[in-house]
């Protein structure tokens, strides 16, 4: 149970995320960089208990940042927006 837990990171909650889910019952998380589509479906999918259609994933470079006069960079990330089947909600989402 915890590999599971260890694939998905958090959930992504921003405007374009919440238009995912409303019109195409969609949600987003972050995850682990080294999970692929199979891995992601099957934690979904269990941690939910909800049913799976589709998994698209997006490799995120950090941002440049700078302190003073030091550059440096946010971490790079994993995304994956996974569609859910028609009927099936995520009640985590549910409130935002």
């Amino acid at each position: 149970m915890a590999e599971e837990y260890g694939i998905i990171r958090r959930p992504v909650i921003t405007e374009k995320g919440t238009n995912l889910k409303d019109q195409s019952n969609q949600i987003v998380f972050e995850v682990d960089a080294r999970s692929n589509k199979s891995e992601i479906k099957k934690a979904v999918e269990k941690i939910f208990k909800v049913k799976v259609l589709a998994v698209n994933t997006q490799n995120r470079l950090g941002k440049p940042k700078r302190l003073g006069r030091h550059m440096g960079r946010r971490k790079h990330w994993k995304k994956a927006i996974v569609t859910l089947k028609k009927g099936d909600r995520v009640e985590f989402f549910e409130g935002v």
